[in-house]
């Protein structure tokens, strides 16, 4: 796991410095700085908004007796996209834009958190039906 975060970290800046270079040539250096600053505006501005909207999710499903475990799971991809966009270069732009579409999200989600359905009151479903029998024997004599 160390060797992979190693390599990422030298790969991914030598990467973001070949696109800058090569975008840098195409539109000119101050056009690339400015575009690198538009697209960390705009993604703040969106991360914030979603932030919000999730959080007010968030909220709601508590109110209704809900565990919101996939609010906090978007909260935490937000928080990586919010890294993303930070970071100058257009590659982790990129992932960060797209880590903002919920749907992506959601499809990560599903991919690291294990399958589960979910029945009413926020509990989980299962085929074991819990019953209670109650006998009511009236005896004629």
């Amino acid at each position: 796991m160390l060797k992979i975060f190693f390599l990422l970290f030298i790969t991914v800046p030598l990467l973001e410095l070949y696109v800058l270079i090569e975008v840098g040539n195409g539109i000119g250096g101050l056009s690339t700085i400015a575009l690198c600053l538009f697209t960390a505006a705009l993604g703040g501005l969106l991360i914030r908004w979603q932030g919000v909207n999730t959080l007010l999710d968030a909220q709601k499903s508590m109110a209704r007796g809900e565990i919101p475990a996939d609010h906090g799971f978007h909260g935490l991809l937000l928080a990586l996209a919010g890294l993303m966009l930070f970071l100058p270069g257009f590659i982790t732009d990129t992932i960060g834009f797209l880590l903002l579409i919920p749907p992506i999200r959601q499809l990560i989600i599903n991919r690291v958190m294990p399958i589960r359905q979910v029945g009413g009151h926020g509990q989980p479903q299962s085929d074991i039906i819990d019953v209670e029998i109650i006998r009511n024997e009236h005896h004629i004599r």
